[in-house]
């Protein structure tokens, strides 16, 4: 069976910017023949997420991400139809998804790497099972919760970096409905702007491309920072910070303005953002969400009635064709989507 596939085609150095031209698009031939245990699925969406850029080196810097090797399949988050299956927990027409999924228009692919899911959950909008329904969910849901301290009736302001971005809009969100009083948003265009304030209720937002963080902030958050969802890390990260409240949180999910530096991770802070922190006692502890995944079950129920309630909002930026996976990502890495980036690769 002929299909196509996108292979690492080189790498772009500890520090440097990806460019499409990483990426390559090949012909492949894939086994129709199944073994026991073996499924054949269509790809129908595929997932360009932050951490990639950590699989692109040969030392991804994490005991738990595996690097893409040079002229072979890259794989992610992805969602697709069975079309063949010789393992019991699959026939023919199941929607499953997997965290290595290939990047290709069609694979085989061991059962065990697959998790079964019910199109109801999420009305019928597939892609939402690589987003406000999936893995991103969940790290927003439970990284909230598990390290962000909100309680209802606490007068809490909330700061989320990345707020436009698939993680921190549903943040944002399920800070506000946990009871923080404001929830403030950090970007970096208008249009996001205006979509984190009239389609997700955050109660304001700064563009840090045309304002002046530290004093745009300050309006905003008249009463300091109580909690920091932290998607971006670098100078914005260390303007917030300074003016967080004694005892306050931040969730240290991601630091996306690092991806491109040889740096460890999470990356060293400055002298002065480092005597802050322990100066107010503000607790940063990096955020895993694999760590939590005995919780995964009942969050994605949650994330799943807020999404079909309307409660949650789900911002998503879809690129249609797997030649565009390469210049997907690399928009992505640069803020040039709308909530989650996914590949929309057959219906």
């Amino acid at each position: 069976m002929q299909v196509q596939r996108v292979v690492l085609s080189s790498r772009p150095g500890l520090n440097g910017v990806p460019v499409p031209e990483n990426f390559r698009l090949d012909d492949a031939t894939v086994q129709s023949d199944l073994s026991d245990g073996e499924v054949l699925v269509r790809t129908l969406y595929l997932s360009v997420d932050p951490y990639m850029r950590c699989r692109m080196n040969e030392d991804t810097g994490a005991e738990y991400l595996t690097p893409w090797r040079v002229d072979e399949c890259v794989d992610g988050g992805g969602v697709g139809i069975v079309e063949a299956s010789r393992h019991s927990a699959y026939t023919e027409g199941d929607v499953v998804t997997s965290f290595t999924w290939p990047w290709q228009t069609r694979a085989v692919l061991s059962g065990s790497v697959l998790q079964k899911v019910n199109p109801d959950l999420v009305d019928g909008h597939l892609s939402y099972f690589l987003g406000a329904v999936g893995m991103t969910g969940l790290t927003a849901i439970l990284g909230m919760r598990e390290k962000g301290h909100v309680s209802e009736g606490a007068n809490q302001t909330l700061v989320v970096s990345g707020a436009a971005g698939a993680c921190g809009s549903i943040a944002g969100q399920i800070g506000r409905l946990d009871g923080c009083r404001r929830v403030v948003g950090i970007c970096g265009s208008e249009e996001k702007c205006r979509a984190l304030v009239k389609d997700l209720a955050f109660t304001a937002v700064v563009n840090y491309r045309r304002d002046d963080v530290a004093l745009k902030l300050r309006e905003c958050c008249p009463d300091g920072v109580d909690v920091y969802f932290d998607n971006v890390g670098g100078t914005i990260s260390d303007t917030v910070i300074a003016q967080m409240n004694s005892n306050s949180h931040i969730i240290l999910c991601g630091q996306i303005s690092q991806y491109n530096k040889d740096v460890p991770y999470p990356p060293p802070l400055m002298d002065a953002t480092q005597e802050t922190l322990q100066r107010k006692n503000i607790s940063r502890e990096r955020f895993m969400v694999l760590n939590y995944m005995d919780k995964a079950d009942a969050a994605l129920r949650e994330l799943s009635q807020g999404v079909k309630s309307g409660q949650i909002k789900v911002l998503e930026t879809v690129v249609h064709g797997i030649e565009n996976m390469g210049a997907a990502f690399c928009s992505m890495m640069k803020g040039g989507n709308m909530g989650k980036q996914v590949i929309k690769i057959s219906d």
